[in-house]
């Protein structure tokens, strides 16, 4: 596996400081790296070197997350709307013109909604654990959906309650079985957390932006049609041990991508803690062919 060395950047989008991780040459073919919640581009730490020797892998930390700046709700909405909007601007400031993006958790929305916007910019998309079909939604969302139907003050106190470092922590660990669990760094939590509990606002924003999540619903229709009329090349690599998205959900793109490439590894929701090495072996081949 190759090893490029990665930089540690920061570059002002619209007034905010954005820090970013990079790894390859400045003209080389460009992947997109939007995080999950609650991480940061830390959780691309060890994939960012394996892909620069050929790519140039660019993972930023959006507001209020990893390091990078957390503006007051004022002036950056800590919705799902404001961060995808965000992301576009980041891509435009960083000159970014043709791209494949990694779309995992909350990142996969955002990505999608950069991938609408300019279609012909997309050379493919890597998907791996961030689900759009809600009739494969497994079993850990039935709270969410709850507070989605009934948004009441008690609902928004227990999403609060999962904003700390045991809620953290059961996010990176899931449903994983024993005998992985071991392979994911407790700095994911760890860390996540001491940088929340640093800035005390930034709990209040991830609440926030926890309470939004249902209004990515109605984008659901919107990206499979997308998905169904540009066609893009797709790598589909999930982990099935997640609670909220299962293998089920991860076939389900088929229905709109039926010539889609797809791998169930034998992990979870943050496949690059247990599989990296299978991962990079096959978004190295998807690469190579999206990109050609």
């Amino acid at each position: 596996m190759a090893h490029a060395a990665v930089a540690h950047r920061t570059v002002d989008v619209d007034g905010i400081d954005v820090f970013y991780r990079e790894s390859g040459p400045p003209d080389a073919p460009v992947v997109l790296l939007p995080h999950g919640y609650p991480s940061s581009s830390f959780q691309f730490r060890n994939l960012l070197p394996a892909l620069g020797d050929r790519w140039r892998a660019v993972a930023p930390d959006l507001p209020g997350f990893g390091y990078s700046d957390t503006p007051d709700p004022a002036r950056f909405g800590y919705t799902f709307d404001a961060y995808a909007e965000l992301l576009r601007r980041f891509a435009e400031v960083l000159s970014l013109t043709r791209y494949v993006i990694y779309l995992q958790d909350y990142g996969s929305q955002f990505g999608l909604r950069l991938a609408m916007a300019a279609p012909e910019r997309v050379a493919g998309l890597v998907i791996q654990n961030g689900d759009i079909y809600p009739d494969q939604h497994g079993p850990k969302y039935e709270p969410l959906k709850r507070f989605w139907r009934d948004p009441t003050d008690e609902g928004r106190a227990r999403l609060a309650e999962a904003v700390s470092e045991a809620g953290f922590r059961g996010e990176f660990l899931g449903e994983l079985p024993d005998g992985l669990t071991d392979r994911v760094s407790p700095d994911l939590w760890r860390l996540s957390w001491a940088l929340v509990r640093a800035e005390p606002a930034r709990r209040d924003n991830l609440v926030r932006l926890l309470a939004d999540q249902g209004s990515t619903v109605a984008w659901f229709p919107r990206q499979q049609e997308y998905l169904r009329t540009h066609r893009p090349a797709t790598l589909i690599v999930w982990g099935p041990h997640d609670g909220y998205m299962p293998a089920g959900a991860a076939q389900a793109y088929l229905r709109d991508l039926p010539d889609a490439e797809l791998h169930l590894l034998d992990g979870g929701h943050w496949l690059l803690e247990t599989h990296l090495d299978e991962v990079v072996r096959l978004l190295r081949d998807f690469l190579d062919r999206a990109h050609r």
